[in-house]
Formats: C-alpha cells, structure tokens, sequence
C-alpha cells in the first residue's frame, strides 16, 4: 500500500485490508484481544493497545522483526476521556517501515508499564513523559523528573496547567 491509500480506520477494516502485515499477525498471535484498534492512513500503521499489554506488546512486535524504538510521546486531550494517549514509534529495518503503538490512559490511573525491559532506549522517553505529563512507569529503573527541578509542582504539558505555573 503507498501513500495514497485511503484511511482505513476499525480493527476489522484494517484486519480485511492487510491480513498479512506482520506486526498484526504477531499481535494476533500473541494476544488478540490485547489489539483493539487499528488504524492505516498515509502509509502509516497504528495500532491501539491495551495499557496493561503494552510491555508483552512491544516483545511481541520486536519479535516479529520491528527492531528500533525510535520514539515515545504523549497527548493530552482533556477533557475527553481517556485523557492521554501514549504513541509509541517503533521502525523495522528488515521491512522497511514504521509502526505505531497506542495507549489511552484515563485521567484517574494513568500508569502503564515500562518498556524499558524491551528497550532500554525508552528510559529518557519515558522519564521525559513523566516529567512533563505526569504518567507513571510501572517498573521504570529510575523514574524520576529529566528537565524540571526535583521540587517543581505539577505537569506542564497538561491541558490543565495554569498558563504561568502555580504560584
């Protein structure tokens, strides 16, 4: 599929358009009700996971040939709920392309589980979304504030942040 191909949006939709695509078939495989959603636009593959899958998700893509994480960042969509949505960027070199994981986080619990284990190149990703957003990582090996002071209060890149901080 190239660039110009249609959005095909809902799990099945894209199950019927790429029944062969390997980081869906190593989903299915592992765990299929772990896959929620999926999406292809712009030759662009992003798959919902759900948030307490999403370490055994990353191992199981990794197998599958989707060797480098490149990238993680977060979205806040208050006041929508879920809140945050987690995305992410994972390349194969051996398929030559990307694929994208999400996870939606409600605002009341949002931790999810490290995948530093997979890939220890998620460290200062994670510590970076921590930081700024206030999401936790359930096994990080050192989850602690990256660009901010120790004693700065609250999240800046949240919705919700006052403008001039809290004072």
């Amino acid at each position: 599929m190239t660039s110009q191909t249609p959005t095909i949006s809902g799990k099945q939709a894209v199950l019927d358009a790429l029944p062969d695509h390997p980081a869906i078939q190593a989903l299915l495989t592992w765990n299929p009700e772990a896959f929620i959603d999926a999406k292809f636009d712009f030759g662009e593959l992003t798959l919902t996971i759900a948030p307490t899958e999403i370490r055994a998700a990353c191992s199981a893509v990794q197998a599958a040939g989707y060797n480098f994480f490149e990238d993680m960042t977060a979205v806040d969509w208050f006041p929508a709920s879920p809140r945050f949505q987690l995305s992410y960027h994972i390349l194969s070199h051996a398929f030559k392309e990307r694929i994208r994981l999400r996870v939606l986080l409600d605002e009341s619990e949002p931790i999810v589980d490290s995948i530093t284990p997979v890939w220890s190149g998620a460290n200062f990703f994670e510590r970076e979304v921590f930081d700024l957003f206030g999401i936790h990582f359930a096994g990080h090996p050192g989850l602690r504030r990256i660009m901010l002071p120790d004693d700065w209060q609250g999240h800046p890149l949240r919705k919700d942040y006052p403008v001039e901080g809290y004072r």
